[in-house]
């Protein structure tokens, strides 16, 4: 019984976005599920697929994924899909009237952070994110350097 919860609760991610912790500014994630195709989620397991140009839109009661790009199944033939269709997102209603309300808001956009397995269910990390300006990417770059310094100079003194 404990193993099987195990395997429910393992987390194994398959994209990330790493650009956008250095692009925007993440104010608020949620967790959302992702309707797929049989192929495309045998395509995410063996790893095909890009989140970087993906973004998601609250449009009619529910949230759509845009730009998500998944590799076609090597073995799909014709049950392969198009790369980059819009996907739709599964949350609550309580959630994506709250997403709605803050996309509104001039400045905000929802993307991807990351898309993983959770047991075997495919999930979606969304983030509300603000655009950074350049001056906030460089005050970022100047942190993350003096930490790395100080905890180099704390190695080295043991």
């Amino acid at each position: 019984m404990a193993n099987e919860l195990d395997k429910k609760d393992a987390v194994r991610v398959v994209l990330t976005n790493r650009k956008a912790r250095h692009e925007y500014h993440i104010d608020e994630t949620w967790e959302a599920g992702i309707v797929l195709v049989g192929t495309e989620v045998k395509s995410l397991r063996v790893g095909g697929g890009s989140i970087i140009d993906s973004y998601a839109e609250a449009t009619g009661g529910e949230v759509w994924l845009q730009n998500l790009h998944i590799n076609p199944y090597e073995m799909g033939n014709r049950y392969n899909v198009e790369q980059k269709r819009k996907r739709k997102l599964l949350l609550h209603k309580r959630e994506v009237r709250k997403i709605t309300g803050l996309c509104t808001q001039k400045g905000y956009t929802l993307i991807p952070l990351r898309l993983y397995f959770r047991g075997q269910n495919v999930k979606v990390e969304l983030g509300l994110a603000r655009g950074k300006q350049n001056y906030d990417k460089r005050n970022d770059i100047r942190d993350r350097d003096s930490k790395r310094d100080m905890e180099r100079a704390i190695k080295n003194r043991d």
